[in-house]
């Protein structure tokens, strides 16, 4: 199994997993952890490619809430704590991506000579 075979396995895995999370939050949790959505089911698909992207964010909130393990107060306010090291490490990976694209760049051959591959429409 190649690089390219293991992405595309991992991100349907996430894929797979993110629309079942959506489907059981949309259906039964959204209603739990929310008033103002009791109800309201037209917006629901809206929020699908969300909850495929960030089910494991999903998952944490809808457990943090069901469990009171988060305070009322602070039950809609983002976890900004992690914010600044998210930053930092983006902000790194952008810099070694870039070294590393431009160390791995391939380099033009010089020992080969160019070749005509056909005669131009005026010959």
């Amino acid at each position: 199994m190649d690089t390219a075979q293991a992405l595309v396995m991992l991100m349907q895995g996430w894929g797979i997993i993110g629309a079942l999370v959506a489907a059981v939050f949309l259906v039964i949790g959204i209603d739990r952890i929310d008033e103002d959505a009791q109800g309201a089911y037209i917006f629901r698909p809206l929020l699908i490619p969300g909850v495929l992207l960030i089910w494991p964010l999903v998952l944490w909130r809808w457990w943090q809430i069901e469990s009171d393990a988060a305070a009322w107060a602070a039950r809609y306010r983002p976890v900004r704590a992690s914010y600044g090291p998210a930053v930092v490490l983006m902000s790194l990976g952008i810099i070694v991506i870039v070294i590393a694209g431009l160390s791995v760049r391939q380099s033009w051959p010089d020992e080969i000579a160019p070749v005509q591959l056909s005669a131009g429409a005026d010959q």
